[in-house]
């Protein structure tokens, strides 16, 4: 028997109640199996989680490749394939020149899909500064059933433009048209003259 005073004091009845009742380990032994159970359990719910959500990335992936692939492009960024041709932020020695072929990208994607472009504005390059992103901001006309096709055009390829925000509202009922008020922002990284 140990013959610390603060052991016989404290411990020592614990000790004595674990040693005379032999229920108290069998139910600490059932908690920690039950406890490990649980950590089992939801270490496979996560695990399962993931798998489908890659699942799912997969079958994005599929319809992504599958539509590529119907308008001729072709698959890129994966090993074994080339980058697309040209540079990811947007060209010119000035923000003006980069926010002019921001714009000039945009407006020709619209026009090749049989959109009207109404207005367009450039940010103030005060708000470029700090971020170094130049924004635009197009108003448009585009057809419904080409709206998706716009988005991705302008998204595909370099530079790596953002579709920041849009805005659409539905052809008017009766008007015979299926074109959309379409209002588009779309920001691409200027590295900024320093950069050059």
């Amino acid at each position: 028997m140990i013959a610390n005073p603060l052991f016989q004091r404290y411990m020592a009845p614990c000790y004595q109640y674990v040693a005379h009742n032999r229920s108290v380990p069998v139910l600490c032994y059932g908690g920690i199996i039950i406890a490990l159970l649980v950590i089992i359990l939801v270490a496979v719910t996560d695990v399962l989680e993931h798998q489908h959500a890659v699942s799912e990335s997969a079958k994005v992936l599929t319809r992504l490749e599958r539509r590529a692939a119907s308008l001729g492009v072709q698959r890129t960024n994966v090993s074994g394939t080339e980058d697309p041709p040209g540079s990811p932020f947007l060209d010119g020695p000035t923000v003006t020149l980069a926010s002019a072929a921001l714009l000039q990208r945009v407006i020709q994607v619209i026009t090749q899909s049989d959109g009207r472009v109404v207005s367009s504005e450039v940010a103030p390059q005060n708000s470029q500064a700090a971020d170094h992103f130049v924004r635009i901001s197009v108003t448009c006309e585009v057809d419904q059933n080409r709206l998706q096709d716009v988005l991705y055009d302008i998204e595909a390829g370099m530079p790596f433009l953002f579709v920041d925000q849009l805005t659409a509202e539905g052809p008017v009922a009766g008007s015979g048209t299926s074109r959309m008020h379409i209002v588009i922002q779309v920001s691409g990284l200027w590295p900024g003259a320093e950069a050059r």
